[in-house]
């Protein structure tokens, strides 16, 4: 078990090691935001990948949550067991959570290997995939087949990693973002983009074996606009063949590379978007080169329009345009989270403008 005061997540990976504890799915698979407390990224719903592992929520054994009247509740399946399915996945909206518990595994070392494919060929072969690969995610190249295949595994092998291929990615990453900002001005160019980086950085077959929270973890290279829905995993191909399809049709719709898929277990959390589901996520992106909005609404409407279609429930921590009438439908328990929330903070102390749009 490993206990959290609202330490950021990164920190907890850094320290775990040296208590020869990991998380199982660790809290740095954030991206850029692996600086947020750890109350912060269960709270939203926290995702990694794998088919086998829920999401970061599922791994929090107890916690400590002070609500708006001042009191201290101990929650746990135990011990205000209503409080703690509820408070797992909290939105910030429940009271100050004060202590974390989470459920750890032993120190471990992953190898990540990655190597091309195409879109086609994943989405028909995607339940052998799913069984290779403990930690499985696939990044799609939007206005192309092209397709990255990423396992993740258990090993034994020492630390590796290829330098000359990280000077790549980083150097990569530089005149991509030169070139998003002149696709602003070209918008037909991001289709070559796509085509030219996945080539450029990945297109080739590379291996990483390291302790398990620094393969897990990336950071953001630069700004970025971010949808990411779970949908049923059945729905997978549908979607993302739909998906391909409406990009296709629309040539004035770009979108940036990559669309990011990864797998999450079904768990019993209300609100969770793998509620009593093996879930599906499509992570869609828009960059901001140097700051500045790329066009990204027709692309961001096609795409919800089809997650919706698919069954899919949004990130919390991510764009979307749904309501309090979507969710009554998109979750099973929603009501009953209601019923928690309004029992727990009657006047509304910790709502704020973009929960009062979710509640009301």
């Amino acid at each position: 078990m490993a206990r959290s005061m609202g330490a950021p997540a990164g920190r907890l990976n850094r320290r775990l090691p040296g208590l020869g504890e990991g998380f199982r799915k660790t809290c740095l698979r954030l991206g850029a935001v692996s600086e947020v407390a750890a109350a912060g990224v269960i709270g939203t719903g926290t995702h990694n990948t794998g088919i086998s592992h829920g999401i970061l929520p599922t791994q929090v054994v107890a916690l400590m949550l002070l609500t708006a009247s001042g009191e201290i509740r101990e929650c746990s399946e135990s011990v205000n067991t209503e409080i703690f399915q509820a408070a797992r996945l909290h939105l910030g909206c429940l009271g100050v959570v004060l202590s974390l518990t989470f459920q750890c595994v032993p120190e471990f070392y992953l190898l990540e290997t990655s190597f091309p494919s195409t879109l086609q060929e994943v989405l028909d072969n995607l339940d052998s995939h799913l069984r290779r690969s403990e930690y499985f995610r696939f990044l799609w190249f939007p206005h192309s087949e092209n397709v990255s295949v990423i396992y993740q595994d258990h090993t034994n092998k020492p630390p590796s990693s290829s330098a000359s291929w990280l000077w790549d990615y980083a150097v990569g990453y530089y005149l991509l973002e030169f070139l998003l900002w002149l696709s602003t001005f070209l918008p037909s160019l991001v289709r070559w983009v796509n085509r030219c980086f996945f080539w450029l950085l990945f297109s080739g077959q590379g291996e990483t074996v390291d302790l398990s929270y620094k393969v897990f973890s990336y950071e953001c290279r630069f700004r970025q606009h971010v949808q990411d829905w779970a949908i049923p995993i059945e729905k997978t191909k549908e979607a993302l063949l739909e998906l391909k399809a409406v990009l296709e049709k629309n040539p004035k719709v770009v979108a940036h590379y990559p669309v990011e898929v990864r797998f999450a277990r079904g768990d019993d959390i209300w609100l969770s978007p793998c509620f009593q589901r093996d879930s599906c996520y499509v992570n869609i992106i828009m960059y901001r080169p140097y700051g500045k909005d790329v066009p990204r609404l027709d692309y961001w409407l096609a795409y919800e329009s089809i997650m919706k279609k698919a069954g899919g429930r949004p990130h919390w921590a991510k764009a979307h345009t749904c309501t309090r009438k979507d969710f009554e439908q998109m979750y099973p328990g929603f009501q009953k989270f209601c019923a928690i929330r309004e029992a727990l903070d009657p006047t509304g102390m910790f709502l704020n403008a973009y929960l009062e749009k979710v509640f009301y």
